[in-house]
């Protein structure tokens, strides 16, 4: 059962990355390598791992029942435990990106646009980095990269171009993300799970993850020359715009806004963060219904959440879902775990076991696997005498290198981060592509960042 899991999902990895080249959507490749890891795994019940087994007869003694109809229940009950997740994060994928098409419905991001006159690659490419970067700790990874995808189109006319400038934007986006409590949700879950503070993760993470930011971002600078062609401006359905300056400027600041509410929302209620994104969303989808609705069918249909919900490309959600689904079928299985023991067992240095768990989250989604590192390494008591339990006291080093790599080794494929996904399916970037043209330059610059941690708290340790 575990080795035909690993092909399976291995398989279905080779045929996402191969897209182009197979001419078959990621998506599909994703749906069907997900939900046949789950059937593996409900089929191979017998050769499961002993934790499994385990985990099955405490909770047949909990509910009751015989041994077939309580496995039917148990992987039922498992299986929705992981879509809770999962729909949490679609949700919010889903409610940030019609937020970000009403926006753009509106031409809200000419605010932002306009305001940018430069046409130099070097400096754009500067610019569109720093804004990023800013951006995702305000809000977070996964939204500001689709916004930024947003700007992007509305400064590059060319593909090719507009694919390098949304490179950086991954690894920006990722890089700004790791150094807020609510920038990535790798970090907010260490934040919630108390094993880091505020203050630290701000104040021990932002230089490294600066210059993570900073050594790609410099080496790309480099090697552009030239202007970039802007779009063309005498689009007829720009020309035909029915929104006058202060809608524009009304839905951009409430876009926005509500936003910036969603982590607000999330720190005051506890509630999980797509409730925030729907509720920010439902105010905005009021104030248009009544904002348009003296215009025309048309026009309606064109500015209201109705009709921007036709352009959301749901087959990049899918794709999420297939993903997130096959990754936690292996977690289920153990191999996550297993992993983590034998990174520990092989490496035995908390700095080369966080390195190598964030490049590991290029492969598989780096929420599993920091959730299983906060399984297997509990926070332990202050002022412990074991020099190695030390590292992970509250706020321990091992907490904190863990939040840069997870939230920035994902760059170094696309599809290992939230942000990468979000970008992958609005540009239709090619896997192979990002694979020959960023990763590397992803891999210098989180190598660059975590040698500045060590450099800052490593040595004298």
């Amino acid at each position: 059962m575990a080795t035909l899991l690993i092909l399976v999902f291995v398989l279905g990895y080779l045929l996402i990355a191969l897209e182009h080249n197979l001419h078959i959507d990621k998506a599909a490749s994703a749906l069907i390598t997900g939900t046949l890891c789950w059937a593996i795994l409900v089929l191979g019940w017998h050769q499961a791992p002993g934790h499994l087994v385990d985990s099955f007869n405490d909770f047949l003694h909990g509910h009751g029942g015989d041994g077939h109809g309580g496995l039917k229940v148990f992987f039922e009950h498992r299986l929705l435990h992981h879509m809770e997740e999962i729909s949490s994060i679609l949700f919010f994928l889903l409610g940030a990106m019609t937020i970000v098409e009403l926006v753009d419905a509106h031409n809200g991001f000419a605010i932002i646009t306009d305001r940018i006159k430069t046409r130099k690659k070097g400096r754009l490419l500067w610019i569109i980095a720093t804004l990023t970067f800013f951006f995702s700790a305000a809000l977070d990874n996964l939204t500001t990269s689709i916004v930024m995808i947003s700007l992007l189109r509305k400064l590059i006319a060319d593909k090719p171009t507009r694919w390098l400038f949304a490179g950086a934007v991954i690894i920006s986006a990722n890089a700004g993300g790791a150094w807020s409590p609510i920038g990535d949700v790798t970090t907010t879950m260490l934040w919630i799970g108390g094993q880091l503070t505020t203050p630290v993760i701000v104040t021990h993470l932002i230089l490294p993850s600066i210059v993570c930011m900073v050594v790609p971002i410099g080496i790309m600078s480099m090697r552009m020359k030239g202007e970039v062609d802007r779009p063309d401006q005498a689009d007829p359905d720009e020309a035909a715009d029915p929104t006058t300056q202060g809608e524009r400027n009304l839905i951009f600041a409430m876009g926005v806004s509500g936003l910036l509410f969603v982590p607000v929302f999330k720190t005051v209620t506890h509630l999980p963060p797509f409730m925030g994104m729907m509720l920010s969303l439902g105010v905005l989808w009021l104030t248009t219904e009544v904002l348009h609705r003296s215009k025309n069918d048309q026009e309606r249909s064109k500015l209201s959440v109705v009709g921007v919900l036709r352009k959301i490309d749901t087959a990049s959600v899918m794709f999420f879902l297939g993903i997130l689904l096959a990754v936690g079928a292996l977690q289920e299985a153990g191999h996550l775990i297993a992993t983590a023991d034998w990174l520990r067992d092989s490496l035995g240095d908390v700095y080369l076991i966080n390195i190598a768990i964030g490049l590991l989250s290029a492969i598989v989604d780096n929420v599993p696997l920091v959730a299983a590192s906060m399984g297997m390494y509990e926070v332990a008591a202050p002022g412990t005498m074991d020099a190695w339990m030390g590292f992970f006291v509250q706020d321990g080093i091992f907490w904190q290198f863990l939040a840069y790599c997870a939230g920035t080794g994902g760059s170094a494929l696309i599809i290992g981060s939230a942000a990468g996904v979000a970008v992958m399916g609005l540009e239709k970037i090619d896997f192979v592509w990002y694979m020959k043209r960023m990763s590397l330059l992803a891999i210098a610059g989180y190598l660059a960042g975590a040698a500045v941690y060590w450099l800052m708290f490593g040595m004298g340790a």
